[in-house]
Parts: C-alpha cells; sequence; structure tokens
C-alpha cells in the first residue's frame, strides 16, 4: 500500500465552514460563505451600488435612509412573491383556515418520507386546488419571465421557496424540510431547460474551460495526490473508485437539484468505500478529498460548472447550508477549485516536471507500470477464459467419445455372440454331410442292418422327400 507522511490534500474543518462564523458549510462558489450569507452579502453589494448615485439634492443618501430603503425593496419583493403566490400580501392565518384547509394539512401530515407520487396525489386533489394553482401560476409566470438575469431568477425561485413553507409553518422543522423537497423537484424538474445554463451567464464557457483544464491533467496518478491506492502486490482487476466515476458522471443527467447532489452524495459515499479497500487505516477528511479530486480527474464530469452552479442557484438553502449533502457538495467545490489551481509544489513536484507533463515531454514511470500491468492482468483474465472454454470442450469431447465406445463395444458383443450362433449351425451342418458321405460308399456285409438304421436317420431328418425317393 503507497504510503506517505502527509496523506490526502490538507483542508481544516473551519475552512469547509462559512467565514461569518455561522455555523452552516461555506463554499469556493460563495468566496468561502454559506448560501444564506452570501445572499445576504450579494443583495447588500447591489444595494450599495444603487445608492453611491447622489440624491436630488446633490447629498449622498445616509446610512439610515439606506437601511430603510434596504428594507423598503426587500419587503416590496416579498410582498410581490406572497401576492403571486397566495393572492393577498400576507399567507393565509390558521385560525382563519377552512375545514378544507385543515384537511389539506392533515393530508400532508400522513404523508411518507420521499413519497413524491403521494405528494402529486394530495396536490391534485380538490381540497388542495389553491397550492396547485398558485405552483402553477408561479411556473407560467417563470417561463414568460425565462429571459430575465439568472440572479434573478434564482431569487424568484429562493422566494417562492419561503413563501409556499410559510403555509406549513405549524409543522415540525424534519416535516417542512420534507414538503419542500417535493415543492423543489417539481418547480425545477419543469424549469431546468429554461434557467439550466442560462445564456445571461458564463456557464458554458467556464464548462468548457474545466474540462480543458481536466483533460490536461489526465496524467496525475494516485500517488502524486496522495490517494490510498493497491499496489502491485494486490490482485486489482478495476479501478475501486470505478463506482464513484459513474455516480459522479450521472448528475449532468437529472434535473432536479436534489436528484443532482443526491449523486454527488453516492459518488462520495463510494470514494469512502474504496479508501477503506485501498487503505488498512480508516479513511480521514484528507483523504477523502483527495480520493474526491482523484475521481473528478478521471471522470472530468459533463457541464460540471453547470450543474454545481444549477444547486446552488435553484436548490434548497438547507441541503448546502448543513448536514450530509452540504459537506459532500462543499468537498466537491473545493475539488474542483484545487484542480483550477493545481501546480507542481501541490503534487510535490518541481516547476520543471510539472510543466514538463503538461506538455507531454514526460510521462509518470507509476502511470506506466500500472497501464502496463492492467494491460497483462486483462490478457491473462482472457487467456484463463479461453484456457477455461477449451477444457469444457475438451471435457464435452470425452464424454462423447465415452459414450461411442461404450456402445461399439456394446455392438461388438452382440455381434460375437450371433456369430458363435452361426458357427454352431454350421458346424452341426457339417456334421450332417459327414454323416450323409459316408453312407452312399459304405459295401460291408453288414450293409441291410447298416442301411435299416441309415433309413432310420435319413427319415427323421429328411422328412417326406426322403419317403417319396
Amino acid at each position: 500500500m503507497w504510503t506517505d507522511k502527509q496523506r490526502g490534500i490538507r483542508v481544516s474543518q473551519e475552512e469547509l465552514l462559512c467565514k461569518n462564523a455561522c455555523g452552516y458549510y461555506g463554499n469556493p462558489a460563495w468566496q468561502g460563505f454559506c448560501s444564506k450569507c452570501w445572499r445576504e452579502k450579494a443583495r447588500t453589494a447591489g444595494a450599495s451600488r444603487q445608492d453611491t448615485r447622489p440624491s436630488n439634492d446633490g447629498t449622498p443618501l445616509t446610512f439610515s435612509k439606506f437601511e430603510v430603503k434596504k428594507s423598503t425593496e426587500k419587503g416590496r419583493r416579498i410582498n410581490t412573491m406572497r401576492r403571486l403566490f397566495w393572492g393577498t400580501p400576507s399567507p393565509p392565518k390558521h385560525q382563519e383556515s377552512s375545514e378544507s384547509h385543515a384537511n389539506v394539512l392533515k393530508a400532508y401530515q400522513s404523508l411518507e418520507p420521499g413519497d413524491f407520487t403521494g405528494f402529486l396525489k394530495i396536490l391534485k386533489s380538490p381540497s388542495s386546488q389553491r397550492l396547485q394553482s398558485r405552483c402553477t401560476a408561479f411556473l407560467n409566470t417563470m417561463e414568460a419571465y425565462h429571459d430575465l438575469p439568472v440572479q434573478k431568477l434564482s431569487d424568484l425561485v429562493q422566494d417562492f421557496y419561503q413563501s409556499f413553507a410559510e403555509y406549513f409553518s405549524g409543522f415540525p422543522e424534519a416535516q417542512v424540510t420534507q414538503i419542500m423537497e417535493h415543492v423543489e423537484k417539481l418547480i425545477m424538474t419543469r424549469l431546468h431547460k429554461w434557467v439550466f445554463c442560462h445564456d445571461s451567464c458564463d456557464d458554458e464557457q467556464k464548462d468548457l474551460a474545466l474540462q480543458r483544464r481536466i483533460r490536461s491533467l489526465n496524467w496525475i496518478t494516485p500517488q502524486m495526490l496522495s490517494v490510498p491506492f493497491p499496489d502491485k502486490k494486490t490482485a486489482v482487476t478495476a479501478d475501486p473508485f470505478l463506482p464513484a466515476i459513474t455516480a459522479i458522471i450521472e448528475m449532468d443527467a437529472k434535473r432536479a437539484p436534489q436528484d443532482k447532489l443526491a449523486c454527488v452524495s453516492k459518488c462520495s459515499q463510494h470514494v469512502f468505500e474504496a479508501l477503506s479497500t485501498s487503505n488498512s487505516e480508516p479513511a480521514n477528511a484528507d483523504d477523502f478529498l483527495s480520493g474526491l479530486v482523484y475521481v473528478v480527474l478521471k471522470a472530468n464530469p459533463p457541464r460540471l460548472h453547470s450543474n454545481m452552479q444549477y444547486v446552488i442557484r435553484f436548490g434548497l438553502p438547507h441541503s448546502l447550508m448543513a448536514g450530509e449533502s452540504g459537506y459532500y457538495f462543499t468537498n466537491l467545490s473545493c475539488a474542483v477549485a484545487f484542480i483550477d489551481k493545481l501546480d507542481g509544489p501541490a503534487l510535490s513536484l518541481s516547476p520543471e516536471e510539472f510543466e514538463g507533463y503538461m506538455l507531454r515531454q514526460r510521462a509518470p514511470r507509476e502511470g506506466k507500470r500500472q497501464q502496463v500491468a492492467s494491460d497483462a492482468q486483462h490478457l491473462l483474465e482472457e487467456l484463463t477464459g479461453r484456457q477455461e472454454k477449451l477444457d469444457q470442450g475438451m471435457d464435452a469431447l470425452n464424454m462423447q467419445l465415452q459414450t461411442w465406445v461404450k456402445a461399439v463395444h456394446s455392438q461388438l458383443d452382440e455381434a460375437t455372440a450371433q456369430f458363435a450362433l452361426v458357427q454352431k449351425e454350421i458346424t452341426a451342418q457339417a456334421e450332417i454331410s459327414q454323416v450323409f458321405s459316408s453312407s452312399s460308399h459304405d459295401a460291408s456285409p453288414q450293409g441291410d442292418e447298416k442301411d435299416e438304421s441309415v433309413l432310420a436317420f435319413t427319415d427323421q431328418h429328411a422328412g417326406p422327400q426322403a419317403t417319396d425317393c
């Protein structure tokens, strides 16, 4: 097993958390902030740019006026979303709820976790007609205004999530989370074609740049990344990270952000499994990040940047800020950032060596050895398979020959018995012929007595024809 004094890519737990020390996971895409803090920071920056312009009287706005305008703008946006969703600037009060409203809440309370089909049935029921019509109105509005900047579309979707969650404010938090995951899947499956890789951003160009970058680094070996990997003494028929590679590639085929996050979680779990089989020591966070970097380099997932930005913009905030999915997605973001800034010292290489590898002027010996070993292993497996098929054919031929030999022996025994019977008949007829021959040429004085015995013998064997003669 390949080991090194310093295992993996060094990233502390503190570096994964938000810069504002709010306790949630940060992300390199958000400059180290969590999604909530990043949105607040972006909105503050946008408002500050608008309010740097002088007022009508030539004097700049004071800080108090800036706060008032910020609150007014935020309240106006929320009221607009509530009016779109509820038909009024405020959500319905529970004490004013009708009997049908109570029935709807009861139906959603009985919803099983992960039962998206059951959620759709409840949403289509007559008692839930109001929620269904508001979802339809929101989707139609988003499709009509899909030409808006992608960040505006993201804000509208996030505000919709917040407005929808207010309808279930009396539910436990875990139950609201489950319902909102169904809402996210319903909304974003329909809006995926309008907002994914939007024309207002440069996601497509960044996808191509990232793919070219990963392709130029395909010479990197697991040993260079300090990834625990089976050595030449260990019999390995395939790359232990292959399931993780497959899972991260599948992310592009999903539409809902939570389904894409599920692929990231599945990939990360396979990485931990591969590390546990390749390393005698328990896998730590540094090993995991190194293994994830190796998986991304080997997979070169399609539209990776666009998929990550899609999850960031339109996924539920709690999915990225905390929990298992948030931890895995943060590590994936760190892995992509590491690949983008990868240089020689990060791989324990000199700048000249790194440049030589990038220009294809040299290749890692370990990589060549592994390739030769892999080819030899595949050839050996192929030859072994052919030998097994040949042995099976020989066994079948031997069994057929044994069957034929038994049949021939049986036929020979039967022919021998028939030949013995024929031989006996021939011997008997020869004796009869000899008797006839001796009787016709005998002339002794006692011929009368002998003739009588011969006639008796002839009458017995010759039958009526002898009498006629």
